[in-house]
């Protein structure tokens, strides 16, 4: 036995440390070499050819679909996102292809990436609970970026929508992140979905007041507002006839954009002109009678 160390050869036993080559170790390799070296090397030519040809098929098929999916007018995170899931998978079967052309057993390989995909399930439903329910709701579109709702007990502005989550802007000005399956799960109440909304307000009166003159100066300070909707037209009317008062509603119909300044002016300029019509506004109230008791006389 021999071995090479500095540039010297050398005879006899030794204990091979980790910069020693066997002359054993080149004769094998060399025989490998002569044997199954072409073979291998013609294997290892066509991984790599597999792999550069399958990289570039992946990268056109995933633009091919990234279009398809563009001119059927699919959301843009939606769209990158699955052309992502294709090019991944694709990807993932081109690595396969090239590592069985290389002799590697892939049978064990892709039952591995089961088993690892059915863990990774299981370990993140909640995640793929959110994704199911970011996909529905950009299919669906029950409200889009820049509406205002109330969802999963929260209320603010749509600023973005993700696969998993919805950013919200609450009106004090607070971003609140939102998971998918919480939106999904309840009611969606889409507050700009319509271009008009009513205002509702309900204003009490005593029961000894005017009603015809109450009336009346609602509907003057709904026909002096150029913001309230002729069609559909408002509506005033007794609702109810209540313990301490007579409740009349005042429904008038504005554009979305003005819903809360109307609501605002309607509330203060309503009550002012129902004072001056002679109009009280009652509240709840007790009357308390005391009764003198007899003091009892000693016996």
């Amino acid at each position: 036995m021999f071995w090479i160390t500095g540039g010297t050869v050398a005879v006899g036993p030794r204990t091979h440390t980790p910069m020693e080559i066997s002359q054993e170790t080149i004769d094998t390799f060399l025989q490998w070499l002569a044997t199954q070296g072409v073979a291998f090397a013609v294997k290892l030519l066509a991984a790599v050819a597999i792999f550069v040809i399958g990289r570039w098929v992946v990268g056109f098929v995933a633009r091919l679909f990234a279009r398809a999916l563009d001119r059927a007018k699919v959301d843009a995170t939606l769209s990158k996102f699955l052309v992502r899931i294709v090019s991944v998978v694709l990807l993932v079967g081109i690595v396969i292809a090239a590592l069985d052309t290389l002799g590697f057993k892939t049978t064990s390989l892709v039952a591995i990436l089961g088993a690892a995909g059915l863990a990774i399930g299981l370990a993140l439903q909640g995640s793929l609970s959110n994704f199911a329910a970011g996909v529905m709701i950009i299919i669906f579109r029950p409200f889009r970026v820049g509406d205002f709702i109330e969802a999963a007990g929260t209320s603010g502005i749509v600023e973005e929508i993700s696969i998993f989550h919805t950013i919200m802007r609450t009106p004090d000005n607070r971003g609140v992140i939102v998971p998918n399956s919480s939106i999904t799960s309840g009611t969606i109440v889409n507050l700009a979905a319509k271009d008009t909304r009513r205002v509702d307000l309900t204003f009490s009166v005593a029961y000894d007041d005017d009603l015809k003159a109450a009336q009346a100066a609602i509907w003057r300070v709904l026909k002096a507002d150029d913001r309230i909707l002729t069609d559909p037209a408002p509506i005033v009317g007794v609702m109810t006839l209540a313990e301490s008062s007579v409740d009349i509603v005042v429904w008038p119909w504005v554009k979305r954009s003005d819903f809360l300044v109307v609501k605002f002016h309607l509330l203060e300029a309503i009550k002012a002109e129902l004072e001056a019509a002679g109009c009280s506004i009652p509240f709840p109230q007790r009357d308390v009678h005391l009764i003198p008791m007899e003091s009892k006389k000693p016996a």
